[in-house]
């Protein structure tokens, strides 16, 4: 076994790309759709966004959770009282669905939105102060340095 499936992976982490492309580069494989179909990108440095298709879906049949690094998309298509009709040819899945993404450290959910039967979450990689870059200055004499100050 010379070939190692990583799509699991791949498709579901947001902040881990840079990892994951270099693996899929080595590796060479491609993310297997499934239900409900979905897109992850990068709309900034340090953004992302995640679109799923949720046709039929109405904001009322949607739950978005953030729980310990993952986000849970759930869709549950409630009954409706109103449409009787007699249904010949359903091409348009409606069915329920629980889709989880894991998210890297200091990834934050920023806000959802459901637009033309497209559920866009978006997403923003916050770097805490303590682990972003620092510059440390360099003294060429740590003596004349001490002696400055202190005539300051």
């Amino acid at each position: 076994m010379r070939q190692f499936d990583l799509s699991p992976l791949y498709r579901n982490t947001v902040g881990f790309d840079r990892l994951f492309s270099m693996l899929d580069q080595m590796v060479g494989v491609d993310a297997a759709p499934s239900y409900p179909p979905y897109n992850i990108e990068r709309t900034g440095e340090n953004a992302y966004r995640i679109s799923i298709a949720v046709a039929g879906f109405t904001d009322r049949d949607l739950t978005i959770e953030v729980k310990e690094n993952t986000l849970s998309v759930r869709g549950e298509k409630k009954p409706s009282e109103d449409r009787k009709a007699e249904v010949l040819h359903q091409g348009i899945a409606a069915r329920s669905f629980d889709r989880r993404f894991q998210l890297a450290d200091g990834v934050q959910v920023t806000g959802a939105a459901l637009e033309n039967g497209l559920l866009h979450v978006d997403l923003v990689r916050e770097i805490p102060e303590q682990k972003k870059p620092k510059l440390i200055p360099i003294s060429s004499n740590g003596a004349q340095t001490i002696e400055a100050q202190q005539a300051a």
